[in-house]
Formats: C-alpha cells, structure tokens, sequence
C-alpha cells in the first residue's frame, strides 16, 4: 500500500496550461521531494486559442475536440512535473470552458455566448461538492487557488476562485454532506501571484536586449495588468529554481496554448531561471510561518506541523 505523504499540496485551475505557468516550478519541487500535489482542473479549455495551425480544425467552431486534445498536453505536462495525482472536476468534461473576450480596459469578460454547459454557469454548491470530496479524500493542508479576480478577469478563473474557496468552508462542516467524506479544515489557502518588482526587472531586461514584442504594451517603468501583485501584498515565495527545467518542459507540452518563441520562454532566455523559478503567493487562509529577509515564506507548509 502505498503511504500517504505527510504533506499534500492541493491546486484548483480552470484550464489546462494554468497550472504550469502559474506553479509548475512549486509543483515540480514538492513532487521531487515526496509532498503530495493533486491538481483539479475544472474545465479542459474547449475555447482556447489555437497556436499551431495544423490543429486549428480542432477549434470549437470546427471539430469541437481542442478539450480531448488538451487533455493529452496536460498529461504530458504532469508527466514533465512529476505530478501523478491529477483530475478533471466532477470527471473530464463535466463542466466546459466558458470562453471570453477582452474588455476595452485590458483584462476579460465573459464572452458574449456561452454554451449552457459552461463552468461560468455553473451551480456554486453542485461544482464546490466535487471539489469538497476531493478535498477530504485527499485531506491537503494546504491549497492553491487565483485570487478574487481570476488573475486576469477570465470568468472561469474566477469561478475557479469562487468554487475553491466554497468548497474549503463547506469541507470543514463536520455535519455537512457526511456522505462526502469525513470534515477537513484545509489549514492554508494561498492565491498565485505574481510580485511586481520581478515583472518589472524581466520586461526591462527584454527590452534591453531588443525584445519589443514579447508582453506587448507593457512598459517596465508603467501601469502593469492586474495580474501583476504589489510585493508589500506578497506572503510567500517558493525558490525552485532547480526544477525550471520541468516547468519549462510542462510549457512546452501545452503546444497548442504555448508557443516555444512565446514571451515565456523569450523571458526564460534573457532572465535566466530566476524568471520562473520563483512563484509567489498572497495567503488567504492560515497563520504565515517563519519568514525570510523579505518578510515572505519560502514553504507552503510553513508554520504546520504533523498531517
């Protein structure tokens, strides 16, 4: 029998390819060194953009079948992170990418259809119960999630969130839905961030080197888009820096979202390791631990002690 590990790490994404450009380093690190991660994606990204032409046939308006497609890219991300606990909320295809547009501000919106069967449309309380029995089977002290907003707007990062956070309340009910599972109080809950002097130092360190497009319309010394988090709001930051290699690899399998001249790895090549190495957190839930220098955390787990 396989024993479970005394830590479990816990991530709540809407699509395929969120997980490894918002985590990947954190999750690569944590399965190197025996912690549990489980990751719940919550849609397969039906609606995504096509990056690569010969597949553009699977689009929503042709085929339909980008979401069975990116299911194989996820997999093949996992495999490249080291993650072997990964699922689809509710099972793949219970819930479909709500698509979106861009609003004239600079972050999205709904789009202006959505399929009836789209995660934006979703019954809170019938999509948190699938979460809340994976969140007591797998019993995590710690969860990852986006921020109020969804980082940048998009209506099912922002359900994500919503759903996410229900569920971690609704877990901790010792007399609710019993049948569910055994009551789990999640101990830490943290939104993804990404610290500003960071994006700052990597956008001037393209331009420098003569990359005008890559981030296109962000200036270093400018106003930077929502997902962009002032440092002062920063709780965390994990250093994986020796396992950037994978996360770069989980990118790379994200073929048809994530091109390989793309600015993530444009940032990669002229920052080095240190532009995705390090991932920060906001805590939303819990007692901080021990800080560094910084005043941030440099584990998840900071501050827990025993499983």
């Amino acid at each position: 029998m396989t024993q479970t590990p005394a830590q479990r790490l816990l991530l709540v994404h809407a699509h395929p390819d969120d997980e490894s450009i918002g985590q990947g380093a954190t999750m690569a690190k944590y399965a190197a060194e025996g912690r549990g991660v489980t990751l719940v994606t919550c849609t397969a990204g039906e609606m995504g953009e096509i990056l690569v032409p010969e597949l553009e046939h699977l689009a929503a308006d042709q085929e339909d079948k980008l979401g069975e497609h990116r299911r194989g890219e996820l997999a093949d991300a996992m495999a490249a992170l080291g993650v072997t606990d990964h699922r689809f909320l509710g099972g793949f295809g219970r819930f479909r990418d709500s698509g979106m547009k861009w609003h004239a501000d600079g972050y999205a919106i709904a789009a202006d259809d959505i399929h009836d069967n789209a995660f934006w449309r979703a019954d809170l309380t019938e999509a948190a119960d699938l979460l809340v029995e994976v969140i007591r089977e797998v019993r995590p002290q710690v969860l990852v999630t986006y921020d109020q907003f969804g980082g940048y707007g998009h209506p099912d990062h922002i359900q994500a969130h919503r759903v996410a956070t229900y569920a971690a309340a609704l877990a901790a009910v010792p007399s609710y839905r019993t049948d569910l599972g055994e009551a789990w109080d999640i101990a830490k809950i943290y939104w993804g961030a990404m610290s500003e002097s960071r994006m700052r130092a990597g956008l001037r360190a393209l331009r420098d080197a003569g990359d005008t497009t890559s981030f296109e319309g962000m200036d270093p010394d400018g106003p930077l888009p929502h997902f962009v988090t002032p440092d002062e709001n920063l709780s965390a930051v994990v250093d994986a820096e020796d396992h950037v290699d994978k996360k770069m690899a989980a990118l790379a399998a994200h073929k048809t979202q994530i091109t390989m001249d793309g600015p993530f790895f444009a940032l990669s090549n002229n920052v080095g390791s240190s532009a995705w190495g390090a991932e920060f957190y906001r805590i939303a839930k819990g007692t901080r631990g021990p800080v560094n220098d910084e005043g941030l955390e440099t584990d998840l787990f900071a501050g827990l002690t025993g499983a």
